[in-house]
């Protein structure tokens, strides 16, 4: 992934993702082995915006949009099965709720592109079906567990990140709205808003090393193990 106005100087998008997968293992420890302690739930709200950053970067500058679409999708699908067969659980991970952003952003960049009434009417289209799924079908769905991991906040929040386009300042404070949206609907989600400030020192470009499918895979290998702990002990 090639990201314009780099800087040798700040954090890079591989170091930011690394940060996120600290919090975010973190996070899950603390959620099913140690509960007690809140301290590593805060810690895991850096996680969710840094990837949330990271994913509308990457559906701006990748290169191959439906691979990058198909393996969140795909990788989303399988680790929803597993939740099915294994907890049998309806609620929609993080995957889900990325690879949603993923196609709001194609459809709203072909409606930029085109500016034919209907490119923006597919979008339309595309929206309220993602409506109904993240925030009117949990309603309906009462005698289940299902939701989508963050809610149509979480699905949004990479979109107003797509909006700002190439300039950093404008996407984190598009970004702004979102997170605050997000910590009103979930408690102790405010702490998720210090991300900004490391955010701000992303330098625009990936890392030397190439580290995508490390993300992609460590997502469902981290929960199992976290979840083969928690069994065992």
């Amino acid at each position: 992934m090639e990201i314009q106005t780099k800087s040798i100087f700040g954090l890079t998008g591989n170091q930011l993702k690394i940060i996120a997968l600290l919090a975010m293992t973190i996070d899950h420890i603390g959620y099913q082995l140690l509960p007690q302690y809140t301290w590593m739930r805060i810690i895991g709200r850096l996680a969710f915006p840094i990837f949330a950053y990271m994913i509308a970067e990457g559906a701006r500058y990748t290169k191959n949009r439906k691979k990058y679409l198909g393996m969140m999708l795909g990788l989303g699908a399988i680790c929803q099965l597993v939740y099915f067969f294994a907890m049998d659980s309806l609620y929609q991970c993080i995957l889900i709720t990325f690879s949603l952003s993923i196609i709001l952003i194609y459809a709203l960049d072909n409606a930029f592109k085109r500016r034919s009434a209907d490119a923006w009417i597919l979008f339309a289209l595309i929206f309220i079906a993602i409506f109904i799924l993240v925030y009117i079908l949990p309603e309906l769905l009462t005698n289940t567990d299902y939701n989508v991991d963050y809610g149509i906040w979480g699905v949004l929040s990479p979109v107003f990140v797509y909006l700002g386009g190439k300039n950093k300042w404008a996407k984190l404070g598009l970004f702004a709205i979102p997170l605050i949206f997000l910590s009103l609907s979930y408690t102790s989600q405010w702490y998720c808003l210090f991300t900004l400030i490391l955010l701000a020192f992303y330098n625009g470009s990936r890392g030397k090393l190439k580290m995508k499918y490390l993300f992609y895979i460590y997502y469902p290998a981290h929960l199992v193990i976290i979840y083969a702990i928690g069994l065992f002990l």
